[in-house]
């Protein structure tokens, strides 16, 4: 998650792009607008822009802000605006922008813990409270568990709290962590004992290592505007370097923001795979680009999803909406209608897209169908 204030420019936005495309046959009338209704998501010619499934929602619990500010580890006036999660606004935003349910990710902004065990706290707190919100919202809510490569012991634990006990349908990791990328040897362990759970592993970039999240390399940019599409870049080339869904093929990566800077450097990767240490084929790179799943957040703009489209296929993008560090306006005035009129897209394509393609990485997420209202 960022720590700083983006300043998000309202521009004109394609989300998808004609040319790049998956054969398809399913019409869809022209500039159609959403029809906020359910109707029937299941048929296979629905339209499912009013049943979108979001895989990219920050959660900073309200419980768990409250517990942050009475252990001492933040000071909430000094949280930037995305940690003021609000039930009420969220369902509102999700509403208008036609998502039926969103799958959550616990957010604890905390630099630093006083001991392991705060940080297990701090983890079973914001973990109770995601699964609070799914069980009094079945219909619209589901949540990642958190884990951390560099904490394999409170890994573990939250592994067997989310996913085994509460029901969580994934988990969320950084793609670095203390200069540590995804797929590094020293992770193996983790990723083993998730590779036993079929676990679906959701990613989110931060500030790249070495920097200072309150001191920007540049002045003026902040890290999510250049570094953290460069942040999960590095993870996605390091997991293909490490052979890792080789290893461990059960596993399922989801790279946020359209796979940062990976669509525009594939046919570079390919042409200089053999510079990578250990020495790596234009095979293996074309494979992983296919193995990846992307999500849509960002937003994605014409040049990044054409490029998208090139290496990836429809079925492994899923819709995002990075709410709410994303704004509303940007969310439902800007991606929005993007995909669903101008990225010539067939219904089909926008379908998978918007809703099929998570149900079939995550079946869990079909337990509960949106009925009508909250």
């Amino acid at each position: 998650m960022p720590y700083e204030t983006p300043a998000v420019g309202r521009r004109r936005l394609l989300l998808m792009a004609p040319a790049a495309a998956a054969a398809a046959t399913t019409a869809d009338p022209a500039g159609a607008a959403p029809r906020h209704t359910t109707g029937s998501p299941g048929h296979p010619g629905a339209d499912a822009r009013a049943a979108r499934i979001d895989v990219h929602h920050h959660y900073t619990a309200p419980a768990w802000l409250a517990w942050a500010e009475r252990a001492g580890l933040v000071d909430p006036a000094q949280l930037p605006w995305w940690t003021r999660w609000d039930l009420d606004t969220t369902l509102a935003l999700m509403d208008r922008a036609g998502i039926a349910k969103a799958v959550v990710s616990p957010a604890m902004p905390v630099r630093g813990f006083t001991s392991p065990a705060q940080r297990r706290e701090s983890v079973a707190v914001a973990l109770d409270a995601a699964a609070e919100l799914t069980a009094a919202h079945p219909d619209r809510f589901a949540f990642f568990t958190p884990v951390f490569p560099d904490d394999p012991e409170t890994s573990r634990w939250s592994i067997a709290r989310g996913l085994d006990e509460l029901g969580a349908v994934g988990v969320q990791t950084r793609a670095n962590t203390r200069g540590v990328y995804l797929g590094d040897p020293s992770h193996d362990r983790l990723l083993a004992e998730l590779d036993e759970r079929s676990a679906v592993i959701n990613t989110h970039p931060h500030e790249l290592p070495g920097t200072d999240p309150a001191r920007p390399a540049v002045p003026g940019i902040p890290a999510f505007y250049c570094d953290f599409p460069l942040d999960t870049t590095r993870a996605a080339v390091n997991l293909v370097l490490n052979g890792t869904l080789d290893r461990y093929p059960r596993l399922s990566f989801v790279l946020p923001h359209g796979g940062g800077f990976l669509p525009f450097i594939a046919t570079r990767m390919e042409a200089f795979a053999h510079f990578l240490t250990p020495k790596t084929d234009a095979a293996r790179v074309r494979d992983y680009l296919h193995r990846f799943y992307y999500d849509t957040a960002a937003p994605l703009g014409e040049p990044a999803a054409s490029a998208l489209l090139a290496v990836a296929d429809p079925t492994r993008i899923l819709y995002g909406s990075d709410w709410p560090a994303s704004p509303a306006a940007t969310i439902t005035d800007i991606a929005g209608p993007a995909l669903d009129r101008d990225s010539g897209l067939t219904l089909l394509q926008r379908r998978r897209i918007n809703r099929d393609n998570a149900l079939r990485l995550m079946p869990a997420l079909a337990d509960h169908p949106r009925t009508p209202g909250r």
